[in-house]
């Protein structure tokens, strides 16, 4: 029989980060949109950025139909959280500057490039990405590069970065809290011999 899940951030019902979650405002827009490979990952952090930014729309797919509704949001400049070619380093972003609508891919590197290849939409969007990215708090995995941080990092990040200032550092807690419980569910030993 399935253990019963909390409903709103699909967590086991003992181990529920909702007591975690904040509900911060930005004047950033976030759309992220995931990868169905990602939807019932252990660690799903897009779900906990979705969750904890009042501002912030998470959409499940590979090919998405109404992409370009999805795009339009009004006085909002569309720009895709991705590295590549041309994409430019973000910066604080001016009160007097037309707010951001961030275009967030989730899944690994292999799928979010997928989700450009199917949406060519996507790929037409400027691109920006990250600088003096902080070391990742996901202990639970090799990292591809010593830049790579997960969905809800790399959003808190960015967030940080156009509006600094606010405080987007509580986004972060329900994921501390949750790489925290992985490790003591498999074991200091456990985790010391397959991570560090």
């Amino acid at each position: 029989m399935p253990r019963s899940r909390c409903e709103r951030c699909h967590r086991p019902e003992g181990h529920c980060l909702c007591g975690l979650i904040p509900q911060l405002d930005s004047r950033t827009r976030v759309l992220i949109l995931q990868h169905p490979s990602e939807v019932n990952h252990a660690l799903n952090t897009a779900r906990l950025a979705a969750l904890g930014l009042s501002n912030a729309q998470l959409v499940v797919g590979e090919v998405f139909e109404d992409l370009a509704q999805l795009l339009e949001v009004p006085d909002c400049q569309a720009m895709l959280l991705f590295p590549g070619e041309g994409a430019i380093t973000l910066t604080e972003q001016g009160a007097e500057s037309r707010p951001i609508l961030l275009v967030v891919p989730d899944g690994t590197w292999r799928k979010a490039r997928k989700l450009l290849h199917l949406n060519p939409l996507l790929a037409e969007l400027p691109r920006v990405t990250l600088q003096n990215a902080p070391t990742s708090r996901y202990r639970l995995r090799k990292a591809p590069g010593p830049d790579a941080l997960s969905t809800l990092e790399a959003i808190a990040h960015a967030l940080q970065t156009l509006e600094p200032d606010r405080a987007f550092e509580a986004l972060l807690r329900p994921f501390d809290a949750l790489v925290e419980g992985q490790i003591a569910a498999m074991g200091e030993e456990t985790f010391r011999r397959n991570h560090c």
